[in-house]
């Protein structure tokens, strides 16, 4: 799993640089870089929540709505036989390749623990 922190509504993922002996961390799910970082695991929660307030703070100045937009559609990119083992999974169950992808995704999301497990051993 990788290790990420949570302030308010906001996530980070968070790193390691043996080479410069900090952890280091981005803040997710928002249009805009905001980084942090702290050399000992209490400083870094701290430099992250302060940049949480930061951001907001920013945002609240420049009369902008903060974190990021979704459309609600992107482009996948899969091998061909699993597009064509989807797409004809869906058509024997009789609903559209985009439904299926939505129920698929939601699954996977409301299992988090066990796909958290199948992508650390498929990495």
């Amino acid at each position: 799993m990788n290790d990420v922190l949570q302030y308010k509504e906001y996530r980070a993922s968070v790193h390691y640089s043996a080479e410069d002996d900090v952890f280091f961390g981005k803040v997710l799910g928002i249009d805009d870089l905001v980084s942090f970082e702290g050399s000992s695991v209490k400083e870094l929660k701290k430099s992250f929540r302060e940049a949480v307030e930061d951001y907001i703070e920013t945002c609240r100045q420049l009369g902008k709505e903060p974190g990021k937009t979704y459309k609600g559609s992107f482009n996948v990119r899969i091998p061909t036989d699993l597009h064509k083992e989807a797409a004809m999974f869906a058509a024997i169950n009789n609903v559209s390749l985009n439904d299926f992808v939505k129920k698929a995704i939601d699954f996977a999301l409301s299992h988090k623990i066990e796909m958290n497990r199948e992508l650390q051993v498929n990495a």
